[in-house]
This record gives C-alpha cells, structure tokens and sequence, in this order.
C-alpha cells in the first residue's frame, strides 16, 4: 500500500507537471506512459467544472449526479427514491412512485415537465445563478445556490427520502403548483404534513419556526433565524409514519461511505454502507434510508414495514447509520476448460478460419480493444487444444497491449494516436483516437478500457515479470484507476468513476445531460471490466485489485439479475412485457439500444462479449430459456442474420443441444459479432454441453474456479496459475486438490 500511494503521489505531481508542458511530454510510467496534451482529432471534457472553490481535484463524471457539474446543468437527476431538477428558484422535487408505469417498450418514472411537485427555494432570491457542486460523498452530493450575500445549500442522495437545506441570508419558501392539502395541526406545528398531487411530504422547520401562506400555492417557514430545514418523502400520511420522519429530520446527512471486503477461503463479499450526520436538533445521530432490491434481498438488517416505488422496484425503509450486504462470489474462469465437447482437430479449423478473418483496422479506444480482447481470448483455448498458434497469438496481443501502453513512437516522438493521455482538470485517462464521446463527454470508459485489461491479464497469466509496475504493469494500474479507482484520495482521478456503489451498476454517460438521467446499455460490458480486474488482480499477486473486482463483479451481477433481467419477476411493472430491459436509466428503464432495434442486438448487448466470467448469464435456466423464447418471438425465426455466435452461445446455457443443432446448421460465411470467433463460440457451447448448467449455489476458497451442474451430476472446475500443489474447498464440502498449474476438472455422481 504505502509503494502504491508514494506511486500515485509521483504521477499525480508528474501529470500536474505535465499539464503546464508546452510541448505535452510524455509521462512514463514503468516501460509505457501516457501524454499530456490533446493529440490531433481528440476533445478535452469542458474546460468549466461547475463546482465551488471547497470542490478540488479530480472530478467525479459518470455518476447519477454528473449533469450538476457539467456546463448547461439544469437536467433532471434521481436520487430514488425522489427525482429532483435545479431551477432558476431553487430545487424541484419529485416523487415518481404513483406514477411509474410499463409498456410495451419502457418503464417510466421521470420527471415531468410540469411543476410536479414543488420548487424548494428561498425567501429573498427567486433567480439565482447556476449552482454550483458544493461537495459530494459515495452517494450524496451537495448544490449551493448563491447570489451577493443570499445562499441556499442543499444536500440529497440516493435511498434518502430527504433533501437537507441550509440557508443564508434567507428563509424556506416553497412553491406548489396549487395548494396542497396540510393534514397535521397548524399554525403551532413548527412542521407539516402535506399532500400534493397524491404524494405525501413532511416539511420540517427549526424548533420555534412558523408558516405562513397556508391554503395558498406559497409556503414560507419563519426560521427565528436559524439556518437548518429538510422535506421528505412520505410512504402515507399517518401521524406515526410523520412523528418518526420528524425525529430525524434535522440530523442531516454531511457524508456516505461505501467499504467492502471479500474473503476467498469462504467467497463471502460484504459491503458496508455508512452515513455520516450532522444533528441540529434532537438526539437522534442516524437516518432514514431507503434500500434496492439488490440490497434488501442480502441485509440482516432490520427493515421498517413502510417502502417507496422506483423504476428499479420497490425500495424498503430502514433506520439507523450503516447496513451491511452479504453476498457469495460465484466465481470465474479465463475461459472454459476442455470438458470433452470438443476435438482439437474441429477447433483448429475454427481457429484457422478466424485468423483468416478480416475486421477492419479499427483504431479508436473502444473497437480497436474490444478486436484486440478478441485475440487475446483465443490464447487459452489454442493452449487448451496444444495447437501452436498459442504462441504467436500470444506476441501478436502483447505487441497491440504495449503499443496502447506506450506514449511514445519507436523513434521516442510523442504518438498522436494509439494511445493514453490525460485531462488533469477532471482527472481523466483518455484513449485516442476516442470513440462515442469519451474524450470529451468522459463516456464508457469501463467498456473501452475493460477490454484492454482483459488482454493485458492474458499477457501476464504467462509472463509474470512483464506485469510489474516498473514495466508494463505500473500502465495497467493506471488505466484501471482512471475507470475504477478504489482510493477516495487518488490524486489524479475520482474514487470508482463509472461504478454507482448505491445503485449496485455502472453508468456510462460521463455528463448525464438527459432528461432521464445517466444510462448503463451493455451491463454485460461492465462485467467483463470487472473479470479483467479479477483475472489482472490474481494472477499478478494484486490482491486489492482483485478484491475490488470481486465486489464490483457480485455487485453488478445482482444489480443485472433484478432490474436488466428481473429472475424473481418482481421489480419490473405488470404492463412491462419484454423479457429484458436492455438500457437501464435514473428516470426510467427501456428495452431499447442506442444504436439499433433490432432484436437480436437488443438482446445481444447484455450478453457480449461471452468469456470465463459471463457464467451468470446462466445462472437461472429457466429465465435464460425465457428470455431466448422471446428473442425467437421477437424476431420471428431461430434463423439469425446478426450476431448468431452470441445467440447460440446464450442458448448453450438453456439447452445447449439446441445450440449445437443450430452451430452445426450455421453457413461459415455468417457475419459474427466483431468482439467474437468462431473457436470461442465452438468451444464454449459444446464444453457447456458437457459441463452442464452454471451452480450459483456453490462457492469456492478461490476466485478462479466454479461449478456445473447437470441433475444430480456436479462438475468441479479450478483453474491454478502456479506450479504448485493446493487443495481447493468448495461451500458444498467437495474438496479438489490441483497439482499443477492449469484447468482441473472434478465430476462428482458419474
């Protein structure tokens, strides 16, 4: 720890260095490095950070937040279970739960371009200047509003039903877009009760505090000059549900924080979700809270018998300063191993046909990575079939991986494309040439940048030594930082960029300038960012690395299993007809892509690319056959014309002898996707043919091995990279002892 922190203080000071270079000079960092000016044909992100002075260093971006920073800020944005929007006069709340609804096509639950519900603002001020970020934590974030000597601070985030507010020069005033209904005794009541459009709030003034404006369309609260005030959310209008709102109510969340931990010998993940508070009055030091399914599905903590609605399902209430989630790691794979289903001879005609193969010179960040990620899966099953190709498509894919590494051409000039460099204003690690805006809206980093780690960790399963920080390893770090930096105090980039630790996902948009929110398309994307981080974290003895994989690997797993794919059929509305929500949102869920509506792709993208860790995909067969059955519906046909190798491979986990009938029916002219081939294709669905269904059950006392099942039959799978001798303890009792490095299989009840 202390080498990586003396690191990331040396390249912070280097890259601020080299921010104020006039020629941009290459930083180097171990054998490779990264530039530090805008190279030809690339964008920087927004020179103008809307944030106050108290708001330094790297700049969060792809968060459900991020539209607040960003120039033309004023969009809505979802701390479920509220939406809120920032005007002229101060912050529109929302409650979209009676509202949320289900198509054919989406489920909806944004803001609406009325007034709905109310506008918090202040007593003087009713045109403020834009806010500005004012501080932010794991999952809040504060906005100051300010004009001369008149401020307005307020403080939301997600699962809170509460907005803080702290007032300068002013008092509350809050504007309805007709009178609502006040259910609790008036005009002693420093706080009330009231009822708009349906939906129940709490509007809680200082001790001594009075109304004014009661019956009309404008509420002002008198302060006695005090500073503090809060609304929230009410789950109904009953004086007990009031009574326990206002006891918290002036305890006001000042900070979250996210901790997790996973423990290999017995695959238990835990994550630790803590709220730090500020109490202005009364005696309470906790909060009330509101948890996703994915959360309250895996908490020991007591729940209260009141909940929300949100787009993601139903959000249960809590009360107190932290929970906790326990969750199993199901564990991954670098790929297959060779169970049988296939012969070397039909894999090595596979693999001839896909080194013939013409893509394209792709050369932006994202395809050039995601065909070099191509390559570099076909190294293990070559390995796996001893053909010798292994060998050169080991030196093909580590010459790609250090050509993105390197800042510098052969002749040591600065490249202008192919690879890295950085924006020291938000703290951002940049691939050129970019695609799909992530150099200058910050997007998709996680995809572009997962793919290049997933190949850079092939490299390093063979060649520990070209891992190391001093060589190509220290490059490696970097980019996984910039999209998945664990430390809070990083100096060159935010804590966890793409990944929301509340909402369990990622998002993708870097400036979330939509009216309903940031957006996540491929979730399937994201986990293979975080199998690279899994696989890079342990087979270079990074443990914090691969620990951090884990957890953003389980977390985002769930996250996909409730709300893109719904397994317990619970959260997605009644009227929602499609088997799969394929973009997820903050204001609304859609079974739609960004570029296409055809189905086969509307499904595809969360799928691809399918590896070693894509097994979750299978870990309910019945929603996986499911969900194919509404492909077939969709499209009309179990004839593809686009991205058959993936359809096939996702049939394999529903009935992979179906899967086979129609790999073998396949033409070999078909178009494949451009991130897969025809060996990993083969070898995956005839292996899983032997194999059997993926066990989520079971678990093991390490990260690179899993479980099949087929009836009664168990198969055991471990994959060692190190020649020597371990035992390996499955949650079941089975044990496997590996005695050398590579694939042991075990099948229990044959």
């Amino acid at each position: 720890m202390k080498n990586l922190l003396l690191q990331s203080l040396v390249l912070g000071f280097l890259s601020w260095v080299g921010s104020f270079s006039l020629v941009g000079d290459p930083i180097k960092v171990g054998a490779g490095g990264y530039n530090t000016s805008v190279p030809a044909g690339s964008v920087s992100p927004p020179g103008n950070i809307l944030r106050t002075s108290k708001v330094r260093g790297p700049m969060p971006s792809n968060d459900w937040w991020s539209s607040l920073a960003w120039p033309g800020n004023s969009f809505a944005t979802y701390p479920h279970p509220l939406a809120v929007k920032t005007e002229a006069n101060g912050l529109r709340i929302h409650y979209p739960g009676p509202s949320i609804l289900g198509n054919n096509r989406v489920v909806t639950g944004s803001l609406p371009g009325d007034l709905s519900d109310f506008v918090l603002g202040h007593s003087v001020i009713t045109n403020f200047s834009r806010p500005l970020v004012d501080g932010f934590s794991d999952w809040f974030v504060n906005i100051r509003f300010a004009t001369n000597q008149h401020a307005l601070h307020l403080a939301f985030g997600h699962g809170s039903p509460f907005v803080y507010a702290r007032y300068e020069g002013g008092q509350p005033r809050l504007t309805f877009p007709q009178p609502p209904k006040i259910w609790t005794p008036t005009p002693a009541s420093s706080a009330i009760g009231v009822t708009i459009q349906g939906r129940h709030y709490g509007l809680f003034g200082p001790k001594d505090s009075t109304w004014s404006g009661l019956g009309s369309t404008v509420l002002s609260c008198d302060t006695k000059g005090q500073a503090h005030f809060s609304v929230a959310i009410l789950p109904d209008a009953s004086s007990s549900t009031f009574a326990l709102f206002q006891r918290y109510a002036h305890t006001h969340v000042t900070g979250t924080k996210v901790t997790w931990n996973y423990e290999p010998s017995t695959a238990e993940v835990t994550t630790d979700f803590a709220f730090e508070t500020t109490t202005y009055e009364g005696k309470e030091r906790g909060t009330i809270f509101a948890l996703y399914p994915h959360q309250w599905h895996h908490t020991e903590t007591t729940l209260l018998p009141l909940s929300f609605l949100s787009v993601r399902g139903t959000m249960k209430l809590a009360e107190g300063q932290s929970f906790r989630t326990r969750s199993r790691f199901t564990g991954i794979l670098p790929t297959l191993p060779d169970a049988g289903g296939c012969d070397s001879l039909s894999i090595a005609a596979s693999l001839a046909t896909d080194l013939a193969r013409t893509t394209g010179d792709a050369k932006d960040s994202y395809w050039a990575n995601k065909q070099l990620a191509r390559l570099a899966n076909l190294i293990p099953i070559a390995e796996i079939y001893q053909l010798p190709q292994a060998e050169e498509l080991r030196r093909t894919v580590r010459a790609k991986v250090e050509h993105w590494l390197s800042a510098v051409e052969t002749n040591a000039q600065p490249k202008t494309s192919g690879m890295f460099w950085y924006d020291a204003n938000w703290g951002a690690l940049i691939g050129s040439p970019s695609s799909y805006g992530s150099d200058k809206e910050l997007n998709d980093h996680h995809f572009h940048y997962g793919y290049l780690v997933k190949a850079a960790a092939e490299i390093a399963r063979h060649d520990p030594d070209w891992a190391r920080t001093n060589r190509w390893g220290g490059m490696v770090d970097l980019v996984i930082r910039d999209f998945a930096s664990p430390d809070r105090h990083d100096p060159m980039f935010p804590f966890l960029r793409n990944f929301d630790p509340y909402a369990g996902h990622t998002w993708a948009s870097g400036h979330a300038q939509f009216g309903d929110g940031n957006n996540n398309e491929s979730s399937s994307e994201a986990m293979n960012a975080w199998t690279a981080l899994i696989l890079w974290g342990e087979l270079t003895g990074r443990s914090s690395v691969r620990d951090l994989g884990v957890w953003l690997y389980t977390t985002e797993m769930q996250a996909i299993q409730e709300y893109w794919f719904d397994l317990r059929d619970e959260n997605h509305p009644i009227n929602f007809k499609p088997s799969v929500m394929t973009m997820m949102w903050g204001g609304k869920g859609a079974n739609e892509t960004w570029f296409t509506a055809d189905p086969q792709l509307v499904h595809g993208i969360n799928w691809l690319p399918i590896h070693g860790g894509s097994l979750y995909l299978g870990h309910s067969r019945d929603y996986a056959e499911k969900n194919y059955r509404a492909l077939v519906s969709e499209h009309q046909s179990d004839r593809w014309n686009n991205w058959p190798d993936l359809i096939w491979m996702y049939r394999a986990l529903s009935d992979s002898g179906d899967a086979i009938r129609q790999f073998e029916a396949a033409p070999p002219t078909l178009k494949l996707e451009d991130g897969n081939s025809w060996t990993n294709a083969r070898h995956w669905i005839y292996n899983i043919h032997q194999l059997g269904q993926p066990d989520p059950e079971i678990s093991a006392s390490t990260p690179l091995a899993t479980v099949f099942r087929s009836g009664k039959n168990r198969t055991y799978v471990v994959y060692h990279h190190q020649d020597s001798a371990r035992k390996v303890r499955f949650s079941d009792g089975q044990e496997v002892r590996v005695e050398k490095a590579g694939y042991t299989v075990k099948r229990i009840g044959q």
